[in-house]
């Protein structure tokens, strides 16, 4: 009876430690991006974005992930670039403030290791997209950094003039650094 009794406890300490992180702390959490102007390279980031997810390391077929970018609060290192890029030719933030991720799957690819596939929306243009990334489980909290390129032509990111990869190549490096809190995970 001692081994029945020591089984129950034991699945209920390992049902009490599962959890789900979903969380977001938006503070701790960084958006950035890489391309490459005239054989330079350079980078940027968003300065507003909002994320939901929902990840329990023991279910990650059931994760989901949403991201919304304030495609206005960019920052490319200087006013006169930012000016530009949320301009009519690249962003167009007047017609299109946002720009949205949605995922529809994640799978483990071993170890701490998973690839989150979706749809990502930017300027009208919605395209499947997907990016492996890392969780780094920190007690009561994880990161999730990873990254994926996106062709910005895809999305008619630099029209006119700028449509000419030799000045601003088309490849744009996009990382997430994701931190998250954890919550009991839903049984």
């Amino acid at each position: 009876m001692n081994k029945y009794l020591l089984l129950a406890l034991a699945t209920l300490a390992f049902r009490a430690d599962a959890v789900e992180f979903s969380q977001v702390q938006a503070d701790k959490s960084t958006l950035s991006f890489g391309y490459t102007q005239m054989g330079v390279p350079s980078d940027g980031k968003f300065g507003k974005f909002s994320a939901a997810i929902a990840f329990d390391p023991a279910k990650p077929a059931a994760a989901s992930a949403q991201l919304e970018i304030d495609l206005a609060s960019i920052d490319t290192g200087s006013k006169e670039g930012n000016d530009e890029v949320a301009g009519k030719q690249w962003f167009d933030v007047k017609r299109f403030p946002s720009a949205k991720f949605v995922s529809s799957s994640v799978k483990p690819l071993g170890g701490n290791r998973f690839e989150v596939a979706g749809q990502l929306t930017l300027k009208g243009k919605t395209r499947a997209v997907s990016a492996p990334f890392t969780i780094k489980q920190q007690g009561t909290v994880a990161v999730f950094d990873g990254s994926f390129t996106l062709k910005r032509l895809d999305y008619a990111i630099g029209e006119g003039p700028w449509a000419d990869v030799g000045t601003v190549a088309n490849e744009v490096q996009i990382a997430f650094h994701v931190v998250a809190g954890a919550v009991p995970a839903k049984k």
